[in-house]
């Protein structure tokens, strides 16, 4: 059994992470997707409606960059924009028919990587496993909690000039 070192879990998150990444990407491409581009289907299926300012927040990215990835998912026909009736300046985001198929097999993939990754733990190791990282995210949760697709629609890094330019 290893020696509990505070100093090397934060490296074995980050090894899994990126292990993790690495396997869907892989699998992810005969799909024609990025994680990136999956992260965000996943996250718009959650909070269909929201607004592209928002769902960048979500997901930590700038807005240009979360507006470049919602380009290629409107033109792969995953994605469709709405007008906002409150604000002309914003679009909503919804998912299309197309882009819910999509995610289910996403879901598939995801689905068997986690099984390959747990693969020898039983289930009672697996439900104790999937309970302790959930209290570590809980707790760090606590300190910064993130950041929630109603809080304000921009970001102080948003607006030149006292213009919003979020949406632009």
């Amino acid at each position: 059994m290893p020696v509990y070192d505070n100093g090397a879990l934060g490296f074995l998150f980050g090894d899994i992470t990126r292990l993790l990444r690495e396997r869907f990407n892989a699998r992810a491409a005969s799909a024609g997707l990025t994680l990136a581009q999956a992260r965000a289907l996943a996250y718009l299926a959650r909070h269909e409606g929201i607004s592209q300012v928002a769902l960048a927040r979500l997901i930590e990215v700038t807005p240009i960059t979360l507006l470049r990835q919602v380009d290629r998912l409107s033109d792969a026909g995953l994605v469709e924009r709405k007008a906002n009736p409150v604000d002309r300046r914003a679009q909503k985001l919804y998912l299309t028919d197309a882009g819910r198929s999509l995610l289910k097999k996403l879901a598939v993939i995801g689905g068997a990587i986690t099984e390959t990754a747990v693969d020898g733990l039983t289930l009672e190791e697996r439900e104790q496993l999937q309970g302790l990282l959930e209290k570590v995210k809980g707790n760090l949760a606590e300190t910064h909690p993130p950041p929630t697709p109603d809080s304000s629609e921009t970001t102080h890094d948003s607006r030149v000039d006292g213009r919003d330019i979020s949406e632009h």
